[in-house]
């Protein structure tokens, strides 16, 4: 599918499907959203809940631009607390891609463009070294192809959004990210759609709809019970 490259309102850039009309991230702001959904609500919650933590093993359900995961690094980074970032993707982006979004003049820090550069040179299905405190394995599969049990503090759900791929939020797709977090861990997704939320509380989750970030009033935390 035909794909370009949209500024955002926070003057970050996010790539567009056009046959979609969807986007990667918010057109509101691709980085305050991440920064709200997954940053926030995902990895600082975590740590409220769990504040000894010396490491957190995060899968994210939707790796493609790699921002999260570069704002994950900083996290990382800022907490001194290592992560292991398992990213899941069926269908990687360009190196052209990659260069246009520039997220490393957006986010400011002297060490962006060589943190993320690294995300994208590495090689799929290895676990490689990024900073000193995180270390990412890209995986080129498709959500329903995952098989884990217990091996994740914190899922980053970040998958294209019903209305186009109604199927990756479904009970089948999420039973699979259940048993891939470990109790007590945390479920974070931009989407607080119905079927969704029925879903993830049928398998078990707890489910909270809380504060969106800019341009969307809700998104949802779920915790799966210990």
């Amino acid at each position: 599918m035909k794909r370009s490259i949209v500024t955002t309102s926070d003057g970050s850039k996010t790539i567009r499907i056009e046959y979609w009309d969807e986007h990667y991230h918010s057109t509101h702001g691709a980085v305050q959203e991440s920064m709200h959904v997954y940053i926030h609500a995902g990895l600082d919650h975590f740590f409220s809940l769990y504040p000894t933590s010396e490491s957190i093993s995060v899968i994210e359900a939707g790796f493609g631009t790699g921002l999260n995961a570069l704002l994950a690094a900083h996290w990382s980074s800022t907490n001194n607390i290592k992560i292991d970032y398992l990213g899941i993707e069926a269908y990687p982006i360009s190196e052209e891609e990659v260069q246009a979004l520039q997220y490393d003049k957006v986010l400011g820090e002297s060490t962006s463009e060589e943190i993320y550069e690294k995300f994208h040179q590495a090689q799929w299905e290895e676990w490689q070294q990024i900073t000193y405190t995180l270390r990412i394995k890209k995986q080129q599969t498709c959500f329903s192809e995952i098989q884990l049990k217990n091996a994740a503090d914190i899922v980053f759900y970040d998958a294209f959004g019903p209305a186009v791929q109604p199927e990756l939020w479904e009970r089948n797709i999420f039973e699979g990210f259940y048993e891939a977090l470990k109790p007590g861990g945390v479920f974070v997704t931009y989407c607080v759609k119905g079927t969704a939320r029925r879903a993830l509380q049928a398998i078990g989750f707890e489910v909270d709809i809380i504060e969106g970030p800019p341009g969307k009033r809700h998104m949802m935390r779920a915790i799966k019970p210990k």
